[in-house]
């Protein structure tokens, strides 16, 4: 196997995608691209799950990499969130994809078709031919009807190209058995925010984080501890911020997320777009007094 020449490590945020008036929302995007720029990030993930990517046409997805790349400067590393069930499509798309200022995919399994591990070994094979770039496998059966069993993963791993997963798999042993198992150089990223401790606490290279549009600071502090071997200092940061996952997680993502910068004023409107609806009065209620208090804390 020829060695990987990109790791990924530390804590990455799948942006939200800011929307006013149906439209994509320029002055918002560029505001969050400002304020997570000075952010203690590894990059950001644009237009995957938290980015309602699905709901994002070919040009917005275009426009949005396009003013992030150009914001950031090459002062940040970008990756872009990647989906579909049609092999042959998605391949298409990839090699339209060869120039933009990426550093890599993020390429969900297939949904809703449920293929065979067989398949979906095939599919990651016949996608890796068309990157460009790294591949994050992105193991997520509670949205897509599928499990991608480690032994499956590993058989990827053996491909350069495939340089990860972001871990959503929900089974603590299947998660924990991929960490003993993992070859050098593969990242597993958790992509289950409640588990960001744990989860590099038993060997994982850091998490794509949607919770860390809030306290971006703190959840850093938690990946650095962990890395300088500092259990104590890790534990005891998590401890005051493992509530903030609950909070933002408390009705479906992201709506949450964008009540809460929308009344922090990073962006100007906490528009979704349909299917996802704004979040209930009771859980807003809830958001307002937590910013709030900690606005009154600074």
């Amino acid at each position: 196997m020829t060695e990987r020449q990109t790791t990924f490590e530390g804590l990455w945020l799948p942006l939200i995608t800011p929307f006013r008036d149906g439209a994509l929302d320029e002055r918002s995007l560029l505001r969050l691209i400002r304020h997570y720029r000075a952010a203690p990030l590894a990059g950001l993930v644009l237009a995957a799950t938290t980015g309602e990517g699905l709901t994002l046409d070919e040009a917005e997805t275009e426009r949005l990499v396009e003013l992030a790349a150009a914001e950031l400067g090459g002062g940040g590393r970008l990756l872009l969130g990647v989906s579909g069930s049609d092999t042959r499509r998605l391949a298409a798309r990839l090699d339209r994809l060869r120039d933009w200022p990426l550093d890599g995919l993020l390429i969900a399994c297939p949904s809703y078709v449920r293929p065979a591990q067989e398949g979906l070994c095939r599919h990651f094979e016949a996608l890796a031919g068309h990157s460009g770039r790294p591949i994050l496998v992105y193991n997520i059966p509670y949205r897509t009807g599928v499990n991608l069993a480690n032994d499956s993963l590993l058989r990827l791993a053996e491909l350069p190209v495939i340089a990860g997963v972001k871990d959503c798999c929900a089974d603590p042993a299947q998660s924990f058995d991929l960490l003993c198992r993992k070859p050098a150089g593969f990242s597993v990223l958790t992509g289950e925010d409640p588990q960001f401790y744990s989860a590099q606490a038993q060997g994982a290279e850091g998490g794509i984080t949607a919770s860390a549009h809030v306290e971006t600071e703190a959840f850093a502090a938690v990946h650095r501890a962990l890395r300088a071997g500092d259990q104590h200092a890790a534990l005891a940061t998590w401890r005051d911020l493992s509530a903030v996952p609950r909070l933002l997680f408390a009705e479906p993502s992201p709506a949450p997320i964008k009540h809460w910068l929308w009344r922090s004023g990073l962006i100007d409107s906490p528009e979704l777009r349909l299917p996802m609806v704004p979040v209930s009065d009771a859980l807003a209620a809830r958001i307002d007094s937590e910013v709030e208090k900690r606005n009154n804390n600074q």
